[in-house]
């Protein structure tokens, strides 16, 4: 059976959570990049908001 799930991370590179999730067990058949925020663009989204 094939789930599809998505994620979002900090400070990670495909690898390394392909690794993870190997070391926990799982199955990875594969990783997908599908968008990219620059850190600045995060940062002054929130502050925005606040």
């Amino acid at each position: 059976m094939d789930i599809n799930y998505i994620l979002k991370v900090k400070d990670a590179r495909a690898l390394d959570i392909q690794k993870a999730l190997q070391a926990a067990g799982i199955q990875v058949t594969s990783i997908t990049e599908v968008y990219k925020e620059k850190a600045e663009e995060a940062q002054g989204a929130g502050a925005a908001q606040a």
